[in-house]
């Protein structure tokens, strides 16, 4: 999943008039303002109730779904390969939203100041907080993907990170 990927992706949901906000290492490297690393796929939150203008969109750009783990998430992929990863969100008056987890009654937590941005190739996107980013990164064995994007966050923002 390339930069450029990304920006079309973006594209098409924007025009679906859809929202939505890039997380995993997307995320971590939009917060950052540049790539560092490469990416496998794209992990987009996108508001619940607007899932089928989603679904409908990414269709008309060739992605179909790949893997389904509702209410928690779901992978739509296109015939090059490339992955986006979508996430429920369930939004509060507040601004903050949860998205089910596999943990019946557990679900996961966005407080409303983890909605921010950061920038894809000098354009500036929707993506999750670094606070969120580390917040989510918490409770299992990291990756070598894992250790490289906490590092990344820890020299930009100075965040403390658990590994």
């Amino acid at each position: 999943m390339t930069g450029d990927d990304v920006l079309e992706i973006l594209d098409v949901l924007r025009a679906a008039g859809t929202d939505v906000w890039i997380g995993g290492g997307w995320g971590i490297d939009a917060l950052l303002g540049r790539q560092t690393r490469p990416h496998r796929d794209l992990d987009l939150m996108h508001r619940e109730e607007q899932e089928p203008a989603v679904v409908a969109a990414l269709a008309g750009a060739g992605f179909a779904e790949s893997l389904d783990q509702r209410p928690v998430r779901f992978v739509v992929a296109d015939a090059t390969g490339r992955e986006i990863d979508l996430h429920p969100l369930v939004f509060a008056s507040d601004g903050s939203a949860t998205q089910a987890s596999p943990e019946p009654g557990h679900p996961f937590r966005y407080p409303a100041a983890c909605f921010v941005t950061g920038a894809v190739r000098d354009s500036t996107v929707p993506c999750l907080s670094a606070e969120q980013q580390v917040s989510f990164h918490q409770g299992y064995e990291p990756s070598d993907r894992d250790r490289h994007d906490m590092a990344r966050l820890r020299e930009a923002f100075g965040i403390a990170t658990h590994f």
